[in-house]
């Protein structure tokens, strides 16, 4: 069976200790799931299975945060559900998972989804909890923080400091152009009357230069990385034949899709060859494709992705990315794949490519218009 994407939507992002601050987790969720299929209309009834993604499944995250919201959000219980962890890549793991099982025959309409409260919930374990360290103490390889990896990048491809800032300034500009128009306003489910992302910041190449490195004599500041934020997303999934049956009209089909780990030394920069495997399974190149979203982690991933594949500044990231509107890591993947939707729509378009940097979870997406 031909997998469809119906819908796809989310909650506005709130930045840290901010509007969303206060939203249990698996409410926002379930707000983010009702959501989605009441745009859609369908009845939730034929949902088989919803899964989600949680980059940190602990305390108010823990124990199928995807299940606690589908109930909570009084869905139905006889749905099957699912909780995962792709680290960035996430959210669009589980719409990869998804469309997998509906490929295969297995169910016919499914529903994806992701959450993170990182306000509520760091995304680091917590030390002298008693409950121990995801690495064990014999751990050798070079495998260094993302801070440290996002650095290695820009030396790697000779990007400056600033560079970096003015990749930054670049994404606020572009995202608060694209609200001022209207552009993402369809992607959004309000919660509790807000409708829009809360890290959108005035921004400029001299205040940026005055901001401190991340990390000692590094290169990236808070304003070429991705904020810290709250939010969640989903998308509606079912077969192109069951689309047709409900009298609905999908807005994309899924045409390649893969998770790959990469270079543990540099281990945000594998949307590169994620890219590369998806297209080449396609049948397709990079002048093939019309629209690219690479998370924006930090500067230096698209940055880098662009330069190793020559894409054009307006290909890349048209309506800014994840270090003006944020990056709630379970929730960023479907966000990128609504925005790239959008702007496939608003292009009268037919193809676009959304990768999302993890060290072990890299994952890519190649999706054609309907």
């Amino acid at each position: 069976m031909t997998p469809v994407i119906v819908d796809a939507a989310r909650t506005p992002f709130g930045k840290r200790d901010g509007w969303l601050s206060g939203v249990h987790a698996a409410e926002l969720l379930g707000h983010a799931q009702r959501g989605v299929l009441d745009r859609t209309g369908i009845d939730p009834a034929l949902v088989e299975q919803a899964i989600g993604g949680c980059v940190t499944p602990i305390g108010e995250q823990f124990g199928n945060v995807t299940r606690t919201a589908w109930v909570h959000a009084g869905l139905p219980t006889a749905t099957g559900t699912t909780t995962i962890d792709a680290q960035c890549g996430t959210a669009a793991q589980a719409v990869n998972l998804v469309a997998g099982q509906i490929a295969i025959g297995s169910l016919e309409v499914g529903l994806a989804c992701g959450v993170e409260l990182m306000s509520r919930v760091p995304l680091t374990y917590k030390v002298g909890t008693g409950l121990g360290t995801p690495r064990p103490e014999s751990w050798s390889v070079d495998s260094p923080d993302q801070y440290t990896a996002a650095d290695r990048i820009a030396v790697r491809r000779g990007f400056s400091r600033e560079d970096l800032d003015a990749f930054g300034l670049r994404s606020q500009q572009r995202a608060a152009a694209a609200w001022d128009a209207g552009l993402l306003d369809d992607q959004i489910i309000p919660v509790a009357g807000v409708t829009r992302d809360q890290g959108l910041r005035e921004s400029s190449m001299e205040g940026l230069a005055r901001l401190q490195p991340v990390k000692d004599g590094g290169l990236h500041t808070a304003g070429s990385s991705s904020q810290i934020s709250d939010g969640a997303s989903a998308a509606l999934l079912m077969s192109a034949a069951r689309a047709e049956e409900l009298g609905l009209k999908p807005k994309a089909r899924l045409l390649n899709q893969c998770v790959m780990g990469g270079d543990l030394a540099f281990m945000l920069d594998a949307p590169i060859e994620a890219a590369g495997r998806v297209l080449a399974r396609a049948g397709m190149t990079i002048a093939d494709v019309d629209v690219f979203e690479v998370n924006e982690a930090f500067a230096s991933v698209p940055m880098s992705f662009a330069q190793v594949h020559g894409v054009e500044d307006d290909r890349l990231n048209p309506n800014g990315g994840a270090i003006a509107v944020g990056h709630p890591a379970g929730a960023t993947g479907i966000r990128l794949i609504a925005t790239a939707l959008a702007e496939l729509e608003r292009r009268d378009a037919q193809v676009a490519l959304v990768a999302i940097c993890a060290s072990a979870a890299t994952t890519c997406l190649l999706i054609e218009r309907l």
